[in-house]
């Protein structure tokens, strides 16, 4: 599509805030009313839209996209979508271990044993930990209260959560960087751990360079995502960027 506007801007709406073009409320794809809960949110998606050139290109829009997301996908049905998040936890990538080499058995336990640690005292559960590939399950208080966790969440942090989680294959570095105990960075390292420590040891090729950092990127933006769901900021209805 080629740009049809000339400024972006941000004006409140009805439960927050919108992006104006030309002074005109945008709606998601789903024709549904854009509204987001915070003008940081509002302010950075019209800069997204400020940024465009003579076409539009909705990869240079990923905040935008996440709040689509949310209004179309999760919203509809967020206590659905809460729920498929939640059952990454029955194979949490924290509990599953490798056998050897031994350095990378120590580097798992490093970096996950206090994560799991965490997740135990904040949501007062237990967790199965094994070695290999084979399904452990895991304690249903444990699913529960996990289960119970993600239910809390808006449609937006539901939103922002999914490719941290996917990506990670953990529902608890999902939660733990919902609840601010892990960095962008922190999470992506302790999710791609496998992965990153193969790279050290054998090296990389460009093709899985260019992936890991398509994921690295996906798992930055979804907590730039947050942080400005979080960090509401002052400005004038109507203001342009």
């Amino acid at each position: 599509m080629k740009r049809f506007y000339k400024t972006a801007g941000v004006a409140q709406a009805d439960g927050g805030w919108t992006v104006a073009l030309d002074g005109r409320a945008i709606r998601t794809p789903a024709k549904a009313a854009f509204v987001v809960p915070t003008p940081a949110l509002a302010v950075a998606a019209a800069a997204e839209w400020a940024a465009q050139g003579e076409v539009l290109d909705p990869r240079q829009m990923p905040l935008t996209g996440f709040a689509y997301a949310a209004i179309d996908r999760v919203a509809p049905d967020r206590a659905a979508f809460a729920a498929d998040l939640a059952r990454f936890a029955e194979t949490e990538l924290l509990c599953y271990r490798a056998d050897e080499p031994p350095p990378l058995v120590a580097r798992q336990a490093a970096v996950w044993d206090p994560l799991l640690a965490w997740a135990a005292a904040r949501y007062d559960v237990g967790f199965t930990v094994t070695s290999g590939i084979i399904h452990t399950l895991q304690p249903p208080a444990t699913m529960a209260r996990i289960g119970a966790a993600f239910d809390a969440l808006d449609a937006f942090r539901l939103a922002a959560l999914h490719p941290i989680v996917t990506i990670c294959g953990s529902a608890l570095i999902g939660l733990a960087v919902s609840e601010h105990h892990l960095t962008a960075a922190e999470a992506f390292a302790a999710g791609q751990l496998d992965e990153l420590w193969q790279a050290e040891k054998w090296g990389i090729d460009p093709l899985a360079a260019a992936s890991l950092a398509a994921r690295r990127a996906a798992v930055d933006t979804a907590v730039d995502f947050l942080d400005l769901i979080e960090q509401p900021v002052t400005m004038q209805e109507g203001a342009t960027c």
